[in-house]
């Protein structure tokens, strides 16, 4: 993470903090509210719509990161709360981790079943080169071969 991005994070931070009511704003304590405030790129305008979900609009995900340490030390009532919270967090990472590991390129083939072509490309692929000798045979019927075309 560049600082840039923790700058833009900052900001987006502070944004939706000034569009809270006033009584959830005042759960997060003045110098961590200050921080944001401090920290931000003051250039950075970010467009935060109260009309629609935070999880439906184009936040960094350095912002939900922060957003999600915020919910967890200052807008969870309870320790029932706050374990609620981390268990559903726990719960979507381990989603994400079964499909990042069902749809990962490298296993994707893995597991499909063989076709009668890949079987014999398998045997092809085993197939390994013999070196031909010439046998006492060979040899008498290449010169018998010989003999009688000569003539």
């Amino acid at each position: 993470m560049s600082m840039l991005d923790d700058m833009m994070a900052y900001s987006e931070i502070f944004e939706i903090l000034s569009l809270m009511e006033e009584e959830d704003k005042e759960k997060v304590p003045q110098e961590v509210r200050d921080f944001f405030e401090e920290q931000r790129m003051k250039e950075y305008k970010p467009k935060i719509r109260t009309d629609i979900p935070l999880t439906e609009q184009n936040l960094r995900r350095e912002t939900v990161v922060l957003l999600t340490i915020l919910v967890i030390n200052y807008w969870c009532d309870s320790e029932e709360e706050k374990q609620s919270f981390i268990d559903e967090l726990e719960k979507n990472e381990k989603i994400k981790k079964e499909i990042q590991e069902k749809y990962n390129p490298d296993n994707l083939f893995k597991n499909r079943k063989k076709t009668k072509e890949d079987v014999v490309m398998e045997q092809v692929e085993n197939v390994e080169m013999i070196q031909y000798k010439e046998n006492l045979f060979t040899k008498l019927k290449k010169w018998f071969e010989k003999m009688f075309n000569k003539k």
